[in-house]
C-alpha cells in the first residue's frame, strides 16, 4: 500500500485561524451546492459540515427517525455538542427531505446558539429554476447581511467571484491533470475534498502544488458514484488491486462548476450552481445520469460502477435500480454498498467490493 506522509494540508483548525486572521466569520455549511461567493462576498468562510463520520448517532438521533442518513444525524449530534461554537451561523441547503427537516428542526425547534439558513434549490435547469434560485439567493443574501453586519460593494462581489471562480478551475484542472499526478487516489481525493474547508487561495496554492510524474501503480479502473467516501475507502480499493479511475461523488465530480461573467451576481451565482454535473439531488433526468457515466466511464477506463452511498440516502437509491440495467446493458457492471459512516469500514463492505474488482479482473 502507497505511503501517504508527503501530502501535508492545513487542517481545519488551522484554517480556522487563518480564516480568522482575514477578518472572516465562519458558518457551518451542510452539503452540497452553495454560493461560496456570495458567503466571501459578506465577509463570510465556509467550513462545510459533512457528518462527521468519527460523531456518535445518539444525540442527533433524538431528533430524526432511525431511518434518517448518518450525515444528517451525526452533524445535529455535532452541532448538539457544542462543536459548532466558533460559527457565526448554519447554512442548510435543501439538498434532500432528510436536510429539508433538519433545517426545519434546527430553526423550528432547537434555537441554536448559531443563526440557521436555509436555501432552497430547484429540481430543474429551465428558466423557470434560474429565476427561482435567483431569488432564493437574494433572499439569503439579505439574511448575510444580517449575520455579518457587512453590506457588499461591487468590487466586493467582483473580488469574491474572481476567487472563487479560480478555485473552481483549479478543481476541474485536478481531474484533467489526474494521469498526470505522481500521487495515490487517496492523496487525490485528499486534496479535492480540502476545498471543503480551505480558502479559495489555499485550496489553489494546494492543488498547484500537487507533483507531476507517473502515477503509481494502477490496478482495475472503478467509477465511484455516491455522497461521500473517506479516505481509508481508497486504501482498501487500492490494496485490492484496483484504483478509482474517476468519480461521480457528491463531495467530488459533482461540484467540478462552470464559471461565467454575468453583471448581476445573484444572477451569475445561479448560473454557477445550475450548470454543475449530472446530479440525482438536483434531478437530473436518468437517461442523462446513465449517458454521461456510460461516457465518462468509457473515456477513463474505467471496467465497473460502485455506488458508494450512506445507508437511507433516498436521492441515490431511486436512481440505482435504472443504473443498474441501463450500464449493465453497456456493458458496466453495477455494485452498490450502503454504509454507516465510522472511523472503520466493516469487513462486510470490504468483502463485497473486494469481490466486485475480482469479477472486473
Amino acid at each position: 500500500m502507497a505511503e501517504h506522509a508527503a501530502l501535508s494540508l492545513p487542517s481545519r483548525l488551522e484554517a480556522m485561524e487563518h480564516v480568522r486572521t482575514l477578518g472572516r466569520d465562519l458558518v457551518a455549511v451542510m452539503p452540497i451546492h452553495y454560493p461560496r461567493a456570495m458567503l466571501r462576498a459578506h465577509r463570510l468562510h465556509p467550513m462545510e459540515l459533512w457528518g462527521p463520520p468519527h460523531v456518535e448517532r445518539h444525540e442527533g438521533s433524538r431528533h430524526f427517525q432511525a431511518y434518517t442518513c448518518d450525515i444528517v444525524v451525526k452533524a445535529m449530534s455535532f452541532i448538539r455538542s457544542g462543536g459548532l461554537g466558533a460559527s457565526k451561523a448554519i447554512l442548510v441547503p435543501h439538498t434532500c427531505d432528510a436536510l429539508q427537516g433538519m433545517g426545519s428542526v434546527l430553526g423550528d425547534f432547537l434555537d441554536p446558539d448559531q443563526r440557521v439558513l436555509t436555501l432552497y434549490l430547484p429540481r430543474g435547469r429551465r428558466g423557470s429554476d434560474h429565476e427561482f434560485l435567483q431569488s432564493e439567493l437574494r433572499r439569503l443574501a439579505t439574511t448575510l447581511v444580517e449575520v455579518s453586519g457587512y453590506e457588499p460593494s461591487r468590487a466586493d462581489w467582483d473580488e469574491a467571484f474572481e476567487a472563487e471562480d479560480a478555485a473552481d478551475r483549479a478543481l476541474a484542472d485536478l481531474y484533467q491533470r489526474r494521469d498526470r499526478l505522481a500521487i495515490s487516489d487517496r492523496d487525490f481525493y485528499t486534496v479535492v475534498r480540502s476545498r471543503e474547508y480551505l480558502t479559495a487561495e489555499q485550496f489553489c496554492q494546494q492543488a498547484a502544488a500537487l507533483p507531476e510524474g507517473d502515477p503509481p501503480e494502477r490496478g482495475v479502473g472503478l467509477m465511484i458514484s455516491g455522497i461521500v467516501a473517506e479516505p481509508a475507502l481508497f486504501d482498501q480499493i487500492e490494496a485490492m488491486g484496483a484504483h478509482i479511475a474517476g468519480d461521480d461523488l457528491a463531495c467530488g465530480f459533482r461540484r467540478v462548476y462552470s464559471v461565467s461573467a454575468q453583471a448581476d451576481p445573484f444572477e451569475r451565482a445561479a448560473y454557477r450552481l445550475l450548470t454543475s454535473p449530472a446530479d440525482p439531488t438536483c434531478g437530473t433526468p436518468i437517461q442523462a445520469r446513465v449517458e454521461t457515466l456510460e461516457a465518462r466511464m468509457r473515456a477513463l477506463g474505467a471496467r465497473g460502477l460502485l455506488i458508494y452511498d450512506p445507508k437511507f440516502c433516498e436521492p441515490e437509491l431511486f436512481d440505482v435500480p435504472l443504473l443498474r440495467k441501463h450500464l449493465g446493458a453497456c456493458g458496466f457492471p453495477v455494485l452498490h454498498v450502503e454504509f454507516e459512516m465510522g472511523d472503520r469500514l466493516p469487513h462486510q463492505t470490504l468483502s463485497r467490493i473486494e469481490a466486485f474488482v475480482e469479477t472486473l479482473s
